[in-house]
Protein backbone atom coordinates (compact mmCIF):
# COMPACT_ATOMS: atom_id res chain seq x y z
CA UNK A 1 0.00 0.00 0.00
CA UNK A 2 1.42 3.04 -0.94
CA UNK A 3 2.09 6.10 1.82
CA UNK A 4 -0.44 9.01 1.54
CA UNK A 5 0.94 12.43 1.72
CA UNK A 6 -0.59 14.43 4.21
CA UNK A 7 -1.70 17.99 3.11
CA UNK A 8 1.24 19.78 5.01
CA UNK A 9 3.34 17.57 2.83
CA UNK A 10 1.74 18.48 0.18
CA UNK A 11 1.90 22.15 0.68
CA UNK A 12 5.70 21.77 0.77
CA UNK A 13 5.93 19.94 -2.32
CA UNK A 14 4.40 22.55 -4.27
CA UNK A 15 6.04 25.78 -2.57
CA UNK A 16 9.08 23.81 -3.14
CA UNK A 17 8.41 23.22 -7.01
CA UNK A 18 7.18 26.93 -7.45
CA UNK A 19 10.15 28.45 -6.23
CA UNK A 20 11.85 26.18 -8.65
CA UNK A 21 9.47 27.38 -11.88
CA UNK A 22 10.18 30.71 -10.54
CA UNK A 23 14.13 30.83 -10.25
CA UNK A 24 14.46 28.98 -13.75
CA UNK A 25 12.25 31.34 -15.40
CA UNK A 26 13.29 34.68 -13.74
CA UNK A 27 16.52 36.18 -15.81
CA UNK A 28 19.99 36.79 -13.69
CA UNK A 29 21.75 39.98 -14.13
CA UNK A 30 23.53 40.85 -17.51
CA UNK A 31 26.88 42.78 -17.35
CA UNK A 32 26.62 45.88 -19.93
CA UNK A 33 28.35 45.21 -23.05
CA UNK A 34 29.98 48.21 -23.05
CA UNK A 35 29.52 52.21 -22.79
CA UNK A 36 25.91 53.48 -23.36
CA UNK A 37 25.36 55.09 -26.06
CA UNK A 38 24.00 58.94 -26.29
CA UNK A 39 20.25 58.97 -27.24
CA UNK A 40 20.55 61.08 -30.48
CA UNK A 41 23.42 57.88 -31.93
CA UNK A 42 20.67 55.11 -30.78
CA UNK A 43 17.90 57.54 -32.65
CA UNK A 44 20.07 57.33 -35.92
CA UNK A 45 19.32 53.33 -35.59
CA UNK A 46 15.88 53.56 -35.23
CA UNK A 47 13.26 51.74 -37.83
CA UNK A 48 12.39 53.47 -41.21
CA UNK A 49 8.82 53.45 -42.02
CA UNK A 50 9.23 55.39 -45.37
CA UNK A 51 10.87 52.96 -47.26
CA UNK A 52 9.12 50.04 -49.71
CA UNK A 53 10.11 48.08 -47.05
CA UNK A 54 10.27 47.54 -43.37
CA UNK A 55 13.72 48.84 -41.85
CA UNK A 56 14.14 47.29 -38.27
CA UNK A 57 15.26 49.26 -35.64
CA UNK A 58 19.11 47.93 -34.45
CA UNK A 59 19.20 46.39 -31.01
CA UNK A 60 21.40 47.86 -28.62
CA UNK A 61 22.58 44.86 -28.05
CA UNK A 62 23.97 45.11 -31.52
CA UNK A 63 25.20 48.48 -31.56
CA UNK A 64 28.88 48.85 -30.56
CA UNK A 65 29.99 52.21 -29.58
CA UNK A 66 32.83 52.15 -32.17
CA UNK A 67 30.44 51.08 -35.16
CA UNK A 68 28.27 54.18 -34.51
CA UNK A 69 28.40 56.19 -37.63
CA UNK A 70 30.33 59.47 -36.49
CA UNK A 71 32.31 61.98 -37.61
CA UNK A 72 36.07 61.36 -36.87
CA UNK A 73 39.67 63.36 -37.30
CA UNK A 74 40.80 61.29 -40.50
CA UNK A 75 44.14 63.02 -42.20
CA UNK A 76 44.60 61.77 -46.10
CA UNK A 77 45.89 63.13 -49.09
CA UNK A 78 42.79 61.81 -50.77
CA UNK A 79 40.34 64.80 -51.87
CA UNK A 80 37.05 65.22 -49.86
CA UNK A 81 33.80 62.84 -51.56
CA UNK A 82 36.20 59.70 -52.08
CA UNK A 83 35.55 56.18 -49.91
CA UNK A 84 38.31 54.77 -48.21
CA UNK A 85 37.43 50.97 -47.27
CA UNK A 86 39.74 49.42 -44.38
CA UNK A 87 38.39 45.45 -44.79
CA UNK A 88 41.02 44.64 -41.87
CA UNK A 89 40.09 47.53 -39.16
CA UNK A 90 36.20 46.94 -40.38
CA UNK A 91 35.80 51.08 -41.19
CA UNK A 92 34.82 52.46 -44.36
CA UNK A 93 35.44 56.08 -44.43
CA UNK A 94 33.88 58.90 -46.53
CA UNK A 95 36.33 62.04 -46.61
CA UNK A 96 34.95 65.24 -45.91
CA UNK A 97 36.77 68.78 -45.94
CA UNK A 98 39.20 69.84 -43.23
CA UNK A 99 41.05 66.43 -42.07
CA UNK A 100 37.68 65.20 -41.09
CA UNK A 101 35.83 61.50 -42.29
CA UNK A 102 32.09 60.13 -42.03
CA UNK A 103 33.12 56.91 -40.91
CA UNK A 104 30.90 53.76 -40.62
CA UNK A 105 31.20 50.35 -38.84
CA UNK A 106 30.99 47.60 -41.49
CA UNK A 107 31.24 43.68 -41.90
CA UNK A 108 33.59 41.89 -44.13
CA UNK A 109 33.34 38.31 -45.52
CA UNK A 110 36.04 36.44 -47.26
CA UNK A 111 35.41 38.63 -50.46
CA UNK A 112 35.93 41.89 -48.95
CA UNK A 113 39.74 41.02 -48.82
CA UNK A 114 39.87 39.96 -52.53
CA UNK A 115 40.25 43.38 -53.61
CA UNK A 116 42.51 46.33 -53.12
CA UNK A 117 42.94 49.53 -54.73
CA UNK A 118 41.20 51.82 -56.70
CA UNK A 119 37.99 51.60 -58.08
CA UNK A 120 34.70 53.54 -58.96
CA UNK A 121 30.97 53.51 -57.63
CA UNK A 122 29.45 52.60 -61.24
CA UNK A 123 26.08 51.93 -60.14
CA UNK A 124 23.48 52.33 -57.14
CA UNK A 125 20.52 50.13 -56.36
CA UNK A 126 18.09 50.76 -53.79
CA UNK A 127 16.59 47.37 -52.45
CA UNK A 128 18.70 44.90 -55.07
CA UNK A 129 18.08 41.97 -56.61
CA UNK A 130 20.64 38.81 -54.98
CA UNK A 131 21.64 36.01 -57.01
CA UNK A 132 23.94 33.81 -55.15
CA UNK A 133 27.34 33.11 -56.47
CA UNK A 134 28.13 29.54 -58.35
CA UNK A 135 29.99 28.34 -54.70
CA UNK A 136 27.70 29.49 -53.01
CA UNK A 137 25.24 27.45 -54.61
CA UNK A 138 27.76 24.04 -54.16
CA UNK A 139 28.64 25.50 -50.62
CA UNK A 140 24.98 25.68 -49.32
CA UNK A 141 22.36 24.54 -52.19
CA UNK A 142 19.67 23.50 -49.30
CA UNK A 143 19.67 26.84 -48.23
CA UNK A 144 20.40 29.05 -52.04
CA UNK A 145 19.38 26.95 -54.24
CA UNK A 146 15.85 28.16 -53.86
CA UNK A 147 17.23 31.82 -55.21
CA UNK A 148 19.63 30.24 -57.85
CA UNK A 149 17.53 32.54 -60.32
CA UNK A 150 17.57 35.38 -58.32
CA UNK A 151 16.05 36.89 -55.31
CA UNK A 152 14.00 40.10 -55.35
CA UNK A 153 14.95 42.92 -53.30
CA UNK A 154 13.43 43.23 -49.92
CA UNK A 155 13.57 42.68 -45.97
CA UNK A 156 14.63 39.62 -45.89
CA UNK A 157 17.44 39.97 -49.23
CA UNK A 158 20.85 39.53 -47.91
CA UNK A 159 21.94 42.61 -49.79
CA UNK A 160 19.92 44.74 -47.84
CA UNK A 161 18.56 48.30 -48.56
CA UNK A 162 21.19 49.68 -50.65
CA UNK A 163 23.80 48.04 -52.75
CA UNK A 164 27.13 50.09 -54.66
CA UNK A 165 28.60 48.51 -57.43
CA UNK A 166 32.10 49.11 -57.86
CA UNK A 167 34.10 49.00 -61.21
CA UNK A 168 37.61 49.11 -62.23
CA UNK A 169 38.53 50.05 -65.98
CA UNK A 170 35.10 49.20 -67.08
CA UNK A 171 34.90 46.24 -65.55
CA UNK A 172 32.81 44.81 -62.45
CA UNK A 173 35.19 44.04 -59.75
CA UNK A 174 32.45 41.84 -58.32
CA UNK A 175 32.83 44.46 -55.41
CA UNK A 176 29.90 45.44 -53.19
CA UNK A 177 28.86 47.84 -50.27
CA UNK A 178 25.36 46.69 -49.11
CA UNK A 179 23.26 46.64 -46.46
CA UNK A 180 22.80 43.80 -44.06
CA UNK A 181 19.87 41.42 -42.26
CA UNK A 182 22.11 40.79 -39.95
CA UNK A 183 23.14 43.82 -37.69
CA UNK A 184 25.17 41.73 -35.47
CA UNK A 185 28.02 40.70 -37.81
CA UNK A 186 29.05 44.67 -38.18
CA UNK A 187 32.42 44.93 -37.10
CA UNK A 188 32.87 41.17 -37.65
CA UNK A 189 34.70 38.84 -40.01
CA UNK A 190 31.81 36.64 -41.55
CA UNK A 191 31.76 33.67 -44.07
CA UNK A 192 30.89 35.23 -47.01
CA UNK A 193 30.19 38.51 -48.53
CA UNK A 194 32.09 42.12 -49.34
CA UNK A 195 31.47 45.16 -47.28
CA UNK A 196 28.60 44.73 -45.35
CA UNK A 197 26.65 47.73 -43.76
CA UNK A 198 24.22 48.14 -41.10
CA UNK A 199 20.81 49.55 -43.20
CA UNK A 200 20.57 52.70 -41.89
CA UNK A 201 24.00 53.40 -42.77
CA UNK A 202 24.14 52.46 -45.80
CA UNK A 203 20.83 54.42 -46.59
CA UNK A 204 23.30 57.24 -45.70
CA UNK A 205 25.76 56.49 -47.42
CA UNK A 206 23.71 55.58 -50.68
CA UNK A 207 22.30 59.13 -50.84
CA UNK A 208 25.54 60.69 -49.66
CA UNK A 209 28.16 59.79 -52.87
CA UNK A 210 27.38 59.80 -56.53
CA UNK A 211 27.45 57.49 -59.21
CA UNK A 212 31.61 58.17 -60.32
CA UNK A 213 32.72 58.38 -56.93
CA UNK A 214 36.63 57.03 -56.69
CA UNK A 215 36.87 54.09 -54.11
CA UNK A 216 40.06 53.34 -52.45
CA UNK A 217 40.10 49.70 -50.86
CA UNK A 218 43.79 49.48 -48.65
CA UNK A 219 45.58 46.32 -48.50
CA UNK A 220 46.82 45.02 -45.10
CA UNK A 221 50.59 46.42 -45.48
CA UNK A 222 49.25 49.74 -44.94
CA UNK A 223 46.57 49.18 -42.72
CA UNK A 224 49.02 47.07 -40.40
CA UNK A 225 50.84 50.32 -39.62
CA UNK A 226 47.78 52.35 -39.25
CA UNK A 227 46.81 50.15 -36.82
CA UNK A 228 49.90 50.17 -34.70
CA UNK A 229 50.21 51.69 -31.22
CA UNK A 230 51.02 55.53 -31.07
CA UNK A 231 54.36 56.54 -30.05
CA UNK A 232 54.89 59.00 -27.24
CA UNK A 233 53.99 62.27 -28.28
CA UNK A 234 57.08 64.48 -28.86
CA UNK A 235 57.90 67.71 -30.33
CA UNK A 236 59.64 69.25 -33.52
CA UNK A 237 59.49 67.12 -36.39
CA UNK A 238 60.26 63.60 -37.53
CA UNK A 239 60.30 63.36 -40.80
CA UNK A 240 64.36 61.97 -41.32
CA UNK A 241 63.03 58.99 -39.56
CA UNK A 242 60.16 58.21 -41.22
CA UNK A 243 60.67 55.42 -43.34
CA UNK A 244 59.92 54.04 -46.69
CA UNK A 245 56.72 56.22 -47.66
CA UNK A 246 53.45 54.24 -49.13
CA UNK A 247 51.53 55.90 -51.59
CA UNK A 248 48.14 55.12 -50.64
CA UNK A 249 47.04 58.55 -49.99
CA UNK A 250 46.84 58.17 -46.36
CA UNK A 251 48.98 60.52 -43.96
CA UNK A 252 50.05 57.76 -41.83
CA UNK A 253 52.40 59.76 -39.60
CA UNK A 254 49.08 61.28 -38.14
CA UNK A 255 46.85 58.06 -38.45
CA UNK A 256 49.34 56.06 -35.71
CA UNK A 257 48.90 59.07 -33.44
CA UNK A 258 44.77 58.30 -33.50
CA UNK A 259 44.50 54.98 -34.46
CA UNK A 260 44.50 53.61 -30.64
CA UNK A 261 41.80 55.54 -29.71
CA UNK A 262 39.66 55.21 -32.79
CA UNK A 263 39.52 50.73 -32.24
CA UNK A 264 37.36 50.99 -28.94
CA UNK A 265 36.59 54.31 -27.42
CA UNK A 266 33.47 55.90 -28.02
CA UNK A 267 33.77 59.10 -29.94
CA UNK A 268 32.09 62.40 -30.04
CA UNK A 269 28.79 61.06 -32.00
CA UNK A 270 28.19 63.67 -34.12
CA UNK A 271 26.37 62.99 -37.46
CA UNK A 272 26.75 66.45 -39.24
CA UNK A 273 28.02 66.72 -42.38
CA UNK A 274 25.09 45.72 -65.24
CA UNK A 275 24.14 42.78 -63.70
CA UNK A 276 23.23 41.32 -60.20
CA UNK A 277 24.39 38.10 -60.48
CA UNK A 278 26.74 38.57 -56.85
CA UNK A 279 27.24 37.48 -53.96
CA UNK A 280 26.83 38.63 -50.59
Amino acid sequence: MRPVLRLPALLALAVALGACTASMGAPGPVAEAGPRLPADAVRRYAAITDEPFPVDAVEPRDLKARNVRQVVDYPTRQPPGTLVVDPYRRFLYLVMEGGKAMRYGVGVGKAGFEFTGEATVARKASWPRWTPTPDMLRRDPERNGRWAGGMPGGARNPLGARALYLFKDGKDTLYRIHGTTEPWSIGEAVSSGCIRMLNQDVIDLHRRVPTGTMVVVLGSQGTAHAARPAAPETTGSLRGDAGPVRRDGLDHARLDGLSRGASEAPEPLTDEGVADEDGL
